[in-house]
């Protein structure tokens, strides 16, 4: 199979969909695979470091996108990616597609095959492919919001840790999941005050018997997320719903009750967002002032580290990335329930009921599309 890897596009977006290691793993198997020029330049993957692992270099993306069977990316495409789509070509990739209409409305139109990174499941009821970038962005959201804490950069200046005879921050983190759990151990690393929110009292029991009493477990309620905010320092928004909206959990009404130069980062904003007030921002502008309240809501925060995530990604998408071109994308999908499961988009139709009420599509079960 004639795999292709174009450079990402999105604002300081360093990330690359395949490392010269997968790229060796794929090329030893027979495939081809053409990287972007330049793709991993700024991350320290070279194109002769590509070239050296049977990979080959394309001038341009529309190179890739006219010759590729299958695309792999980082990001989702944007408009003039999603434009160079054709029918029957197939992209794995983060799509994100529930809060985004307009790319939901073009990949259909396209007539491209859609399998999204972070609908792929595994054994655990988990999201492999989520798991690596959510535990990048969980520890991330930490030294981002010490950061926007500082009075230089708006916040109330507040030192996360404390020092001796000084209290350290209050730290909130809204969801038991992988960025929750990596967000809560980063905030204790550093000697905050930590309390975690979450609906499973099985999560918040497994937590309590892992970190035990540095960490408190509050079973997540509107009521108790509202007491937890007011006195919060710091909360971190890292409620997922697969593939879904997130649900919006601080509403305007409670950012005016909280502490001016507080910090809210929310990790969900891939999905829409958990709070009300959230609006995407990028690494060039990070953040935004609303009733006093800092808001740090970049899009793609491990795009940051790059070259760490690069490499976390491609140790969990090259297994996928491996049946797909083994295997030819159809019967891949129909060998592999998991990766069923990621398929959004199938020449036309949508495939994740989550998408299809989103946007008001006809729902089409992603097995009846493969018959």
């Amino acid at each position: 199979m004639l795999i292709g890897v174009p450079r990402e596009k999105k604002n300081h977006e360093y990330r690359v969909g395949l490392t010269p290691a997968g790229v060796r793993e794929l090329t030893s198997a027979g495939h081809k695979v053409l990287i972007e020029q330049d793709a991993g330049a700024a991350i320290g993957l070279s194109d002769e470091a590509y070239q050296q692992a049977g990979g080959e270099i394309a001038e341009t993306a529309a190179a890739i996108f006219d010759a590729a069977e299958l695309i792999v990316k980082v990001k989702e495409p944007l408009e003039d990616e999603r434009r160079q789509l054709r029918s029957g070509q197939a992209l794995f990739t983060y799509l994100h597609l529930a809060p985004d209409f307009e790319q939901t409305r073009d990949l259909v139109d396209s007539g491209a095959v859609c399998i999204a990174y972070e609908t792929v499941t595994d054994d655990d009821e988990g999201l492999p492919l989520l798991a690596p970038m959510s535990e990048v962005a969980g520890r991330m959201a930490i030294q981002a919001a010490a950061h926007a804490l500082e009075k230089t950069q708006g916040g109330m200046g507040v030192l996360i840790g404390g020092v001796p005879g000084v209290a350290p921050a209050n730290v909130v983190v809204i969801g038991g999941g992988v960025v929750g759990i990596n967000a809560a151990r980063m905030a204790m690393g550093l000697g905050a005050d930590v309390t975690i929110l979450d609906k499973s009292l099985a999560r918040l029991k497994n937590l309590d018997e892992q970190f035990g009493p540095q960490l408190k477990t509050i079973y997540a309620t509107a009521e108790s997320i509202d007491c937890a905010v007011l006195s919060a320092d710091i909360v971190v928004g890292a409620v997922l719903l697969p593939g879904a909206r997130a649900p919006k959990l601080i509403s305007r009404q409670m950012l005016a009750k909280m502490k001016p130069g507080s910090v809210l980062v929310d990790v969900s904003i891939d999905q829409g967002g958990c709070f009300e007030s959230a609006k995407p921002t990028t690494h060039d502008q990070p953040t935004y002032q609303e009733q006093g309240v800092i808001h740090y809501c970049v899009a793609n925060m491990p795009g940051a580290v790059a070259r760490t995530s690069t490499f976390a990604l491609t140790n969990a998408t090259l297994p996928f990335v491996m049946a797909l071109a083994n295997k030819g994308i159809k019967q891949a999908l129909l060998d592999d329930p998991h990766l069923l499961a990621g398929l959004n988009i199938y020449q036309g139709k949508v495939t994740y009921q989550a998408v299809a009420e989103a946007h008001g599509y006809e729902f089409v079960s992603p097995e009846s599309v493969l018959v």
